[in-house]
């Protein structure tokens, strides 16, 4: 049988434990995963644009097991009434090549992106970090906010969007939480004086959500929102001025925030600054730039979290998934004595 994870399962679970510890633990995971990046098998994931949106498989594997990811992102949704983002996820075993567990990913991508954003941060910003800037207070703000308190212990936000409700939604959702929230007149006005500056949005264009010059010496940005061809948030002049990192170059190209640079535009794979072979910050004024957008071996690893924190427990339930007959040579034989003569 293979285990199942659905979406009221997988929001009890993580009730249970509470959000931050969820995303602490993910944290933990990322880390070690990210350590082991070479022994991972790696493609660009595979998308179908349309002019509605974009539909993606995103597969990795390492010598155990295999994942895959279905996402989809399709930003006029919410004005119909649907989730911009949904998705799921399956992990399976490498040796013979059986799905053993099955999950929701649209709340567990949500973590696992908070989870890596706080991550990366924590290795890249400065150690006295304490304010973050959020630009785009939509699906994922909520999740960012609260992987960087579990990360860097930061708690207070500056929020700018240009839907006032999504402020204020924000701002219920976060206030009861304990966080300290500024609702901004301005991306401009939210990023003065931020330690961390997060963008996410949701329009498929080619935006300038944060201008140059209001990007002050010695920030750290955690680009989130530029995750497809023809998606970018920032001033393309931000770029020249930082230190890129990225997941996964060969993505990143095509995706983030670097597809509007030169193919030979520098960046540093984040996982080589984990294991010591690629420096990270480098000075107090240097601006650090993570150029996010979701790579195969983060779900792998939400996925592999997951399984393993719910296992043996009432979130889980098995699914009659795989074909099995007692012959695995008589696949017919499990319908053959019910076809009609």
């Amino acid at each position: 049988m293979t285990s199942f994870l659905g979406v009221k399962s997988m929001a009890r679970w993580v009730s249970s434990i509470g959000i931050e510890a969820t995303l602490s633990g993910m944290i933990d995971f990322l880390d070690q995963d990210f350590r082991r990046w070479p022994e991972f098998d790696k493609s660009p994931r595979v998308a179908s644009h349309t002019p509605f949106g974009v539909i993606e498989l995103m597969p990795t594997s390492d010598l155990d097991s295999y994942s895959f990811k279905y996402v989809n992102g399709h930003p006029s949704n919410p004005a119909r009434g649907f989730q911009t983002v949904t998705a799921f996820g399956v992990l399976a075993d490498v040796h013979n090549g059986y799905p053993r567990f099955v999950a929701e990913m649209t709340l567990l991508t949500a973590l696992r992106t908070a989870a890596t954003s706080a991550l990366v941060a924590r290795k890249l910003a400065r150690p006295e970090s304490r304010i973050m800037a959020l630009i785009g207070a939509g699906s994922q703000s909520e999740f960012q906010a609260l992987g960087f308190r579990a990360g860097l212990g930061i708690e207070e936000l500056r929020v700018f969007d240009t839907d006032p409700a999504a402020v204020a939604k924000l701002t219920r959702n976060l206030e009861p939480l304990g966080f300290r929230i500024t609702a901004a007149d301005s991306a401009a006005d939210a990023v003065t004086g931020a330690d961390i500056i997060t963008t996410c949005i949701a329009d498929k264009a080619h935006r300038v959500a944060v201008a140059d010059e209001n990007v002050a010496p010695g920030v750290h940005i955690n680009a989130v929102g530029g995750d497809c061809p023809g998606k970018t948030e920032l001033d393309p002049t931000i770029l020249g001025r930082s230190s890129v990192f990225v997941e996964y170059p060969e993505q990143t190209r095509i995706e983030g925030e670097i597809q509007l640079q030169d193919k030979d535009f520098p960046v540093t794979e984040f996982w080589q600054v984990l294991t010591g072979e690629a420096p990270g910050r480098s000075s107090a004024e240097e601006i650090t730039l993570f150029d996010s957008v979701g790579f195969a071996i983060a779900d792998f690893t939400a996925l592999r979290y997951a399984e393993a924190a719910t296992r043996d427990t009432e979130f889980r339930e098995d699914i009659d998934l795989i074909a099995d007959p007692d012959d695995p040579k008589n696949l017919f034989g499990l319908i053959g004595a019910g076809v009609p003569v």
